[in-house]
């Protein structure tokens, strides 16, 4: 099928760095002008608009995860980098796996994770407030949840910095600007250190969430050595880079944003719902994608099946048919009908302990250095497609602090 084009082919890529510094103004263009829009130099639809998007979500069995959720530029291909996860599946298989590694992730188990949180988090800030200046992405926001999870899954502290460096460089790889290797060499690290700790807990389970993978069992079978570790590989990224990206994202926007960032250093107790607004504002995952398992007309355009789709979370976040003012950071808005998690059978496994690190890591920030400017200019920004976040985010603030 010949795939159409607009009169501005460029108007959206995932991987064009002018759009990554900046998609919001491209989204407003394609939701008003072309909510179903073909972009050649990544070889996918992009749906826009918050009720498309919601409801390609909700319908797994047209829009299918089985061949990847991550867009790539057009002529290659970044699948091989996985073995296969639990986000990469359908129903029914899907419905199994997500049934047991819940068991991992519920509410009790992670409200019971605060004060370890909050230890963390004082001490990563203790290590570098009387100097008045970090990098927040390398001391504060890459750190926290790197350190969580590494205890949730039963890693032994002593290897976080090697864990934390394996993970950032999958999840930066930019096959762009070819670094597509350094991705697929830190996917082999990671699994041949995986390798190793499943067969450990195989002898010796212990009381972390590994062991009770090893030890599970979906109708009667035990996991695949593969679904092992691809659950080793998803828990490990997915579970701490978009709270990395969440969390320094979310220091940018509070410090364009004073007068916000001032009202919640003095109340708290508005934190939870200013990390919903963080979360809606400035997305960390702008986007995932599917493929069409049947040909689907929206807005008068088909898209056939077999088709990639890239549904644009950060897109409908901002849709002003949904959120009044959409363009204006308000924490006092109720932003119930975000998608920054995704939703239906794919939301985010991981969304209680992301707010729940956020919460307590604004909370320490504002605490202990309330008033911290950015130095944008030296920032740099993650390259990773629909991926928004930070490699490294200089900030500084007052010597009283």
């Amino acid at each position: 099928m010949t795939h159409p084009t607009v009169p501005e082919s460029s108007l959206y890529d995932p991987f064009d760095t002018v759009v990554q510094d900046n998609p919001y103004p491209a989204y407003a263009r394609l939701r008003a002008e072309h909510p179903v829009y073909w972009t050649a130099a990544s070889n996918t639809w992009v749906l826009s608009r918050h009720a498309d998007v919601e409801a390609a979500l909700l319908d797994p069995g047209t829009y299918s995860s089985a061949s990847g959720i991550f867009p790539t530029p057009a002529g290659m291909e970044m699948t091989e980098l996985f073995l296969p996860m639990m986000i990469m599946t359908d129903p029914p298989r899907h419905s199994q796996l997500r049934a047991l590694v819940s068991k991992g992730f519920t509410a009790r188990r992670i409200a019971s994770m605060e004060p370890v949180v909050t230890a963390i988090a004082t001490e990563l800030v203790q290590g570098f407030v009387q100097a008045g200046a970090c990098d927040l992405v390398a001391e504060l926001a890459g750190p926290l949840p790197a350190m969580v999870i590494a205890d949730l899954l039963g890693v032994p502290r002593e290897d976080r910095a090697q864990f934390r460096q394996w993970s950032s460089l999958l999840v930066q790889a930019d096959p762009v600007r070819d670094q597509a290797s350094a991705g697929l060499a830190a996917a082999a690290s990671l699994y041949d250190y995986f390798k190793g700790f499943i067969a450990q807990r195989h002898k010796e389970p212990r009381n972390d969430l590994i062991s009770a993978l090893v030890e599970a069992k979906v109708d009667g079978q035990r996991l695949t050595e593969e679904e092992l570790l691809g659950f080793c590989l998803l828990l490990l990224v997915a579970g701490h880079e978009t709270t990395t990206n969440l969390l320094a994202n979310s220091a940018v926007i509070l410090a364009q944003h004073p007068a916000a960032r001032e009202r919640l250093a003095r109340h708290p107790e508005l934190l939870p719902g200013a990390v919903e607004e963080l979360l809606r504002f400035d997305s960390p995952v702008q986007g995932l994608s599917r493929a069409l398992t049947r040909d689907v007309t929206i807005h008068g355009t088909t898209m056939p099946a077999g088709d990639t789709v890239l549904l644009l979370f950060g897109s409908a976040n901002r849709d002003e048919r949904i959120f009044w003012a959409a363009d204006r950071f308000d924490i006092d808005r109720e932003p119930e009908h975000h998608l920054a998690f995704g939703r239906g059978i794919h939301f985010c496994l991981g969304a209680a302990l992301a707010r729940l690190e956020t919460r307590v890591a604004l909370e320490v920030l504002l605490r202990t250095c309330p008033e911290w400017e950015v130095d944008e200019g030296r920032s740099r920004r993650l390259r990773s497609g629909p991926i928004r976040g930070y490699l490294a985010l200089p900030m500084h603030w007052s010597p009283r602090c």
